[in-house]
């Protein structure tokens, strides 16, 4: 009998491979980290150092946050019901040129990670100041991260060669934690100027880093493009040289049928946030359009202060469902397709779908015990469609990063939900002081 690290026992296993198989009554022997057997249960293959009882449950890759912003937690709900750049300029803005220090990155980072991972998110895709201090949460926490520090031009006091010498010591720092990984994020287009990201994309293709930012989330922002420059928000990006990078876009809502052709040969993907962008009234971004044109449309939070939690899987069955209606289609993105969205798909915008996304021999054990034993998830027929349209996060009961437990038994297993409370009435008290 071989010897393995962990046994996940007895799981109805919801691979995400690529014939989508659902293994009923299977184990997963985890080593390493990583997945090395998946087999029947009772086949006794390995002794573990720990068995760890999945009977009854679905067993489902962890989940994958495309785009987010981790220290905004702590502005949960301090200014809605506007538009974005109302939201932004007259309230955001100022109150984080006032908060942002690190040690406030630092816990609501925290937070952030601690609501994301009792919510089944095992890796966001995150961008904002301080990046340092959040991957320094995410790790405490036990959460995978890609971290980018925001380009704002207007912030830049020492130029973009300082800010990437900063970003290459951060870079450093993390090379040998696993949790941890580097982007490039220009802001967006109307906070960077035509030489800041032309030099942005330079920089990027020499050092292979992912870029982050924002696209299209406002017609405002397509019109202002269209009168500055003469072009769309994507094609002006393509013809910087973001078109030959692997870009990471957040939104998307007012991509065009032409800017959508352009990308299609790239390794663009685009992040769908769909409670932000109902929130702000920004729009419906093109899922269909994306899906038809083999574009990765994978499903972000956006920060908690436009969303106005870190619920991907809420997130998920509104955008199926609103998407049905849009288009008028109820055929149009199966439950399986949906769920996807914030596994494999998900992985592979971020280039991580070698070793991340779906249950699988090599890959990471980042993974979901979920029980369906409750009211609302029974009787059950089909496990895709009771993920997407029934089930809750509050039904996940165990979390795994890297075959670690991080969550047990709905409980954070490396922080202290406390001493969460305890700095988030500390924060509410300071960040009212400004308001």
């Amino acid at each position: 009998m071989k010897q393995c690290d962990l046994i996940i026992s007895d799981g109805d296993i919801v691979s995400m491979d690529s014939s989508f198989r659902i293994l009923e009554s299977h184990d997963l022997a985890i080593s390493g980290g990583k997945i090395i057997d998946i087999y029947p249960t009772g086949s006794k293959k390995y002794r573990a150092k720990e068995d760890w009882d999945a009977s009854g449950c679905f067993v489902t890759p962890g989940m994958i946050n495309a785009h987010s912003h981790l220290p905004m937690t702590y502005l949960r709900g301090v200014a809605d019901d506007m538009p974005l750049y109302k939201w932004l300029s007259e309230y955001i803005w100022s109150l984080e040129a006032k908060l942002l220090a690190p040690d406030f990155v630092y816990d609501a980072s925290l937070h952030g990670a601690a609501e994301m991972l009792l919510n089944g998110i095992t890796l966001t895709n995150d961008m904002y100041f301080h990046i340092d201090k959040i991957a320094d949460a995410c790790t405490e926490a036990g959460m995978r991260v890609i971290v980018s520090e925001a380009i704002i031009e207007a912030q830049l006091k020492d130029g973009l060669g300082h800010f990437i010498k900063r970003q290459e010591a951060i870079a450093e720092r993390y090379k040998a934690e696993e949790l941890v990984d580097i982007a490039l994020a220009p802001h967006a287009i109307y906070t960077c100027s035509r030489d800041l990201l032309k030099e942005c994309a330079a920089i990027t293709a020499k050092k292979g880093w992912m870029i982050h930012t924002h696209l299209s989330e406002t017609r405002q922002e397509v019109e202002n493009c269209l009168k500055e420059h003469g072009k769309t928000p994507y094609q002006y990006l393509h013809e910087l040289g973001f078109g030959e990078l692997h870009c990471l876009f957040a939104h998307g809502v007012h991509l065009s049928e032409s800017e959508l052709e352009l990308m299609a040969s790239t390794r663009s993907a685009v992040a769908i946030c769909t409670d932000s962008n109902l929130k702000l009234a920004s729009g419906f971004a093109p899922l269909k359009a994306l899906r038809q044109h083999g574009i990765l449309s994978p499903l972000g939070t956006d920060g908690v202060s436009s969303n106005n939690d870190l619920d991907l899987l809420a997130e998920l069955s509104t955008t199926a469902k609103l998407h049905k209606a849009i288009n008028e289609d109820p055929e149009f993105l199966s439950a399986q397709e949906a769920f996807a969205l914030v596994t494999i798909d998900a992985a592979r915008a971020l280039g991580k779908g070698d070793t991340l996304g779906s249950l699988e021999i090599g890959k990471a054990a980042d993974l979901l015990l979920i029980d369906p034993y409750e009211l609302n998830s029974q009787p059950l027929y089909n496990i895709y469609s009771h993920l997407v349209y029934a089930m809750n996060s509050r039904q996940i009961r165990d979390v795994f990063v890297a075959g670690k437990a991080v969550v047990q038994d709905k409980s954070l297993v490396n922080i202290y939900d406390d001493e969460l409370m305890k700095k988030a009435f500390h924060y509410e008290g300071m960040v009212e002081r400004f308001l």
